[in-house]
């Protein structure tokens, strides 16, 4: 979790980074027997300054993919958005890591480790920030996204509750209607103050990101916006250690 205070500035993105269009490596790394059936996604978004030194923005992705070495984390990795689809929020990176439960996920988050990181590599380069966090359940498959996978996140912000059911059934079912889905953890994001408002959230790691579409024009009547972002895992990332 980074607890950043937003700054009102205007910002622009990255060069857009190359996504595999046909990402096809297989799942190497397998949850064992033991391993719960379900897991914390927590997904942050940030946003660089315009004015930020691409050495500075580099060595905070180095230094967010280095927490990987944490006792808490199951798998983390960091890097640019290839892609921000949104009416209002542009965002320029994006760190998505897996816990085993909420009280790990609070570990990392107070970690000194992970405290050092934000206030000296991420503070310094970004004005904004947006975190959803939810409970993966029934998960299945490798908790370990491999490098160089494609993802796509989407988060939705719903206009009110009662649309929330139909809108997250919708996004669970996604993956048994693209066959580009390799693995996607959908739910309901547990923490509403650093979400900006959006309520249901999503990631697939995928084969082809343009096979997917955006949003079911089913439930879009239930919506008041959506964020989708494209990004790629980085080709060498510190492997968390095997804790499962």
């Amino acid at each position: 979790m980074l607890r950043i205070r937003p700054a009102a500035l205007s910002l622009h993105s990255p060069s857009p980074l190359p996504l595999r269009r046909n990402f096809r490596a297989p799942f190497s790394v397998q949850m064992s027997s033991s391993a719960p059936s379900h897991i914390i996604e927590h997904v942050v978004l940030l946003k660089a300054k315009p004015s930020a030194d691409p050495s500075a923005v580099n060595d905070m992705i180095r230094n967010l993919n280095g927490l990987a070495t944490l006792d808490s984390v199951l798998h983390i990795s960091a890097g640019p958005v290839s892609r921000c689809r949104s009416s209002t929020l542009t965002f320029t990176h994006m760190l998505h890591s897996r816990y085993r439960s909420k009280s790990d996920l609070a570990s990392y988050t107070d970690d000194p480790v992970h405290v050092a990181v934000v206030a000296g590599y991420v503070k310094p380069v970004v004005d904004d920030v947006m975190a959803v966090d939810w409970v993966a359940e029934d998960f299945s498959g490798p908790v370990a996204v491999p490098p160089g996978a494609a993802l796509r996140l989407t988060v939705m912000k719903v206009k009110d509750e009662s649309g929330k059911g139909e809108v997250l059934e919708m996004a669970r079912g996604i993956k048994g209607k693209f066959d580009a889905i390799e693995q996607l953890t959908a739910g309901e994001n547990f923490s509403p103050e650093r979400s900006k408002g959006f309520s249901i959230a999503s990631i697939a790691v995928v084969k082809e990101l343009e096979a997917l579409g955006v949003v079911s024009e089913v439930v879009s009547e239930h919506l008041d916006d959506v964020v989708v972002l494209d990004c790629a895992v980085p080709a060498s990332v510190p492997a968390a250690a095997a804790r499962l």
